[in-house]
């Protein structure tokens, strides 16, 4: 999963992108109204934090302008205003979750966790697909009572696909994605991970594997029996 993260305390933005990265999600962050607006005006994120004070566009107005150009992007408002006509009007807004500072850093990934669940239609927390299972809380991939912990690339590449089983993602979409558009690793970075997922697989004895199109890309698709 990426998020987008807008904040214009420095301080909060390097605790938040720690807590986000350590939990397996992939962040980039912003810290004034424009640019918040510029990069999640692309859609390419699965979920944006949006603090409501910032310079520039305040994070109200981000979001308004981002509903009314068809965003649809699950948007989580993080502000020191907590009264509850301030919670009204960012929910009248178009957020889909609001959480007053300061905050328990549980409950801010559990509500993370709760909007990205409700993105397009209901997901629980294991995804899965011809036995194999991959748990989005433990970070576990799974197959007949046996569990592997992923690292946290691994695990992202991997949730990517089992979201649509027989789809292929690009080596650009992995890269974009997982690594963010101002990335410096070479994109053969993708293949090396994803032979390491085709090998923890493999181990697990599930009958699912990675198949590479020759220019175009990578799909989730049951093994050839």
């Amino acid at each position: 999963m990426r998020l987008l993260i807008a904040d214009d305390d420095q301080d909060i933005l390097k605790v938040l992108t720690a807590l986000f990265e350590r939990s397996h999600y992939s962040t980039d962050v912003v810290s004034n109204g424009n640019d918040a607006y510029d990069y999640a005006s692309g859609g390419n994120y699965d979920g944006v934090i949006l603090d409501v004070m910032m310079p520039g566009m305040d994070g109200l107005e981000v979001l308004r302008k981002l509903r009314a150009a068809g965003v649809k992007t699950p948007v989580l408002l993080l502000t020191a205003k907590g009264e509850v006509e301030d919670r009204v009007s960012g929910l009248d807004a178009g957020a889909d979750d609001y959480l007053p500072k300061p905050f328990a850093a549980s409950e801010l990934l559990a509500r993370v966790r709760a909007m990205l669940r409700r993105r397009d239609q209901y997901r629980g927390d294991v995804l899965s697909f011809e036995g194999l299972t991959l748990d989005l809380a433990t970070f576990e991939l799974g197959f007949g009572g046996r569990r592997i912990r992923l690292v946290s690339r691994e695990f992202q590449m991997l949730e990517l696909l089992m979201q649509s089983p027989g789809a292929l993602v690009s080596t650009e979409q992995f890269m974009e994605r997982i690594w963010g558009w101002d990335c410096e690793v070479e994109p053969s970075i993708v293949w090396v991970y994803l032979s390491n997922l085709r090998k923890k697989i493999e181990n697990l004895g599930a009958p699912v594997g990675i198949r590479a199109v020759r220019g175009v890309g990578y799909c989730l698709e049951r093994s050839a029996s």
